[in-house]
């Protein structure tokens, strides 16, 4: 009986092409340079579909984001979706992305928090927070057995030794930067667009225009006029330095004022 002659190299015929190592690790770089897995956390961030955006003012911080489930249930309570965090006393942060991500890094960051004032006896500073966020953040992006966070986190709240309020951001790759205004999600390209041209020369921005500033920028980028159940709204103050979310009743007002000169 004769045996059949076979190949050593047959049996790798006709099987799809492997995906390249770099597209499957964390820590190998692509050949052009790249981390795709970073690249694919920015876009579990946009997955989300939902936008947020944070103002600078002259004395002022706030913070606008969207009230969106990540689900298509109809039944679940809006009110209860919230990606808008108090850190401490002083200090919020809003996160855009993945919802379970957000409320990881809020919970650490408030240990954290609580560590510092414990060790020094003071407040965190926002900056100080967001270099611990991005450098938490980006230990995630050197290690097989973790994930990059698909979340950008904006941190805001006013530094107790300069007196002057402070927004950052931290994102997937662990960069943390300050700003002006900043925007982050899906379409945080038309917010940051919006924000360029009408903050172009600096403007001292009092703490009314600052917050309409962030729902106008808002509401450009989504192409709609929103409802205050459909927004949640972070503010910190010079005069007031305690971190707050904003009723539905003070949101409804500031639309008001935004929506008012275009009735006129």
């Amino acid at each position: 009986m004769s045996i059949p002659a076979t190949s050593g190299g047959s049996s790798r015929r006709g099987r799809e092409p492997t995906t390249p190592s770099q597209d499957r690790c964390i820590t190998v770089f692509s050949p052009e340079g790249r981390l795709y897995q970073v690249d694919y956390a920015w876009n579990a961030v946009r997955l989300a579909g939902v936008t947020s955006v944070g103002v600078r003012g002259a004395d002022s911080v706030c913070v606008v984001g969207q009230r969106r489930p990540n689900t298509k249930d109809k039944l679940v309570d809006v009110a209860s979706v919230s990606r808008l965090f108090p850190i401490t006393e002083r200090l919020g942060l809003l996160a855009t992305g993945i919802a379970g991500d957000g409320r990881s890094i809020a919970l650490q960051a408030r240990n954290q928090s609580a560590e510092f004032r414990l060790k020094w006896g003071y407040e965190m500073p926002p900056d100080a927070l967001a270099q611990w966020i991005a450098d938490g953040v980006q230990i995630f992006t050197q290690h097989t057995s973790k994930r990059p966070s698909g979340v950008v986190a904006m941190i805001l709240g006013i530094d107790e030794e300069k007196e002057t309020p402070q927004l950052f951001t931290c994102d997937p790759a662990g960069y943390f930067l300050g700003h002006k205004a900043a925007s982050a999600g899906h379409k945080a390209s038309e917010a940051t667009n919006f924000l360029e041209k009408n903050m172009r020369n600096n403007p001292s921005l009092s703490f009314q225009e600052t917050v309409e500033m962030a729902i106008s920028a808002l509401q450009f980028a989504l192409k709609q006029n929103l409802k205050a159940t459909e927004i949640e709204v972070g503010i910190v103050t010079k005069d007031d330095p305690i971190f707050r979310t904003m009723t539905e009743a003070e949101i409804e007002e500031h639309l008001k004022a935004i929506a008012a000169p275009k009735q006129s």
